[in-house]
């Protein structure tokens, strides 16, 4: 069973679950969520990993700072984690928004990942560039420019904290039943955390468009092995995701769930862990 540990990183309280040992393998969740989310998967991971699974800057139990909300910062931290925890190199995962700190760390430090697993997501500058109507991409994201907005989110999400993550939890998944809504609301309801996970948001444009974008000028790409999935419902299905993936990493692989939404791990951990296994077993 995963235990509940805090470690001080330079100024920042973080809160992580950890279980297992081995090399180490870090899970990164997204909005609005926290490490729990990786709770159905950890166990078997754990049979060969030291699988750490920490709540980021600003959300569940980790401290609530007003900066260090891009993703470069963000990474750092969970750098700073590994560090402390004996680890100089590590396998990443990452969901969501956690996938995009991951994404940062390994092109931050490609010589410290070994492997990275996105869920759910494609690069944030293809974000920004395909938001448009014609491939719904706009329509999906709408949230991307509300939570860019300076205090109206929290103005108005904070009357009703449960309606509005329901809202989105309701409208990414195709099995709702399977995740803890409630843990989430409740993490979601202490002081600061509605405008930490904001922040996180408010800091994809301009500070983290400006770090992506001076790496695809420069050429900077992703030289680890990468696995791409995504759920058959979620916004990613609707582009070629491994194309685009192709464009930002020299070896990527992967594969749509079938019958799942937005939360992978929650929805459907039985095909996350089937293809976890696969990608982490050497050839």
């Amino acid at each position: 069973m995963a235990e509940s540990r805090m470690a001080e990183l330079d100024g920042l309280r973080m809160h992580y679950l950890i279980e297992g040992d081995g090399p180490l393998l870090v899970l990164l969740h997204g909005w609005p969520q926290t490490g729990h989310c990786w709770r159905r998967i950890m166990p078997e991971l754990a049979e060969r990993y030291t699988v750490v699974a920490p709540d980021l800057r600003g959300y569940g139990r980790t401290d609530k700072p007003t900066t260090g909300f891009d993703k470069r910062t963000m990474a750092a931290d969970i750098r700073a984690l590994a560090r402390s925890l004996g680890h100089s190199t590590l396998t990443l995962a990452g969901h969501d928004r956690g996938a995009r700190v991951a994404h940062r760390y390994a092109l931050d430090h490609p010589g410290e990942v070994e492997r990275l697993i996105v869920m759910d997501i494609i690069p944030t500058r293809e974000m920004w560039r395909r938001f448009d109507m014609r491939s719904g991409m706009a329509l999906g994201t709408w949230h991307w420019t509300f939570h860019l907005q300076p205090d109206l989110p929290e103005l108005l999400a904070g009357a009703n904290v449960a309606a509005y993550l329901g809202y989105f939890f309701e409208k990414w998944t195709v099995r709702r039943a399977e995740l803890e809504v409630d843990e989430y609301v409740r993490a979601f309801s202490q002081p600061g955390a509605l405008r930490a996970g904001f922040d996180d948001y408010r800091a994809s444009f301009p500070h983290d468009a400006a770090h992506d974008d001076a790496d695809w000028d420069a050429g900077k790409r992703l030289e680890m092995p990468v696995l791409a999935l995504w759920g058959s419902a979620g916004l990613p299905s609707r582009v070629p995701v491994l194309d685009i993936w192709r464009e930002y990493a020299r070896d990527v692989r992967g594969a749509e769930i079938p019958d799942c939404g937005h939360f992978l791990a929650e929805e459907r951990p039985d095909l996350v862990l089937s293809h976890l296994r696969d990608f982490l077993t050497p050839a």
